[in-house]
């Protein structure tokens, strides 16, 4: 089953806004730092958060991340859509990546991430983000 969520960017304050949105919420909060991924960002950015997810009490779920210096950044209104699903669900996800980046722009082609997912992020036409994750083939 594919999900959609909101996926929130902050500029070195993902961790602190993530663990006041568990304080609201409740729930389960999931934290990964860039190091952890082995990502290529300054020294100085190697403990922000490269990905953090809050599956909340009530059912709410949504994640965020701190963006690198080396990325456009935007306070309020960085924010992406992301589609996530298993990998049995890999040929909707793809044509979804695929048909949102019609007319839109790629910034990175939907392919296999450190964590060993498939991943890609690309800009709509209309300027909204988009991210995909297409969870990893189960371990046999």
């Amino acid at each position: 089953m594919t999900t959609l969520n909101p996926y929130l960017g902050f500029r070195g304050t993902a961790r602190e806004a993530m663990e006041f949105y568990q304080g609201v919420f409740g729930g389960e909060l999931t934290v990964s730092t860039f190091r952890d991924f082995g990502a290529e960002v300054e020294p100085d950015e190697l403990d922000l958060v490269m990905h953090a997810q809050l599956t909340g009490d009530a059912g709410v779920v949504f994640m965020a991340s701190d963006t690198p210096k080396h990325m456009d950044y935007s306070m309020g209104s960085d924010f992406s859509m992301s589609l996530s699903g298993p990998n049995e669900d890999e040929a909707q996800l793809t044509g979804y990546f695929d048909n949102l980046a019609a007319g839109g722009t790629v910034q990175q082609p939907l392919t296999v991430a450190p964590w060993g997912d498939s991943f890609g992020m690309l800009q709509d036409r209309f300027g909204v983000a988009w991210m995909v994750n297409i969870a990893a083939p189960a371990a046999a």
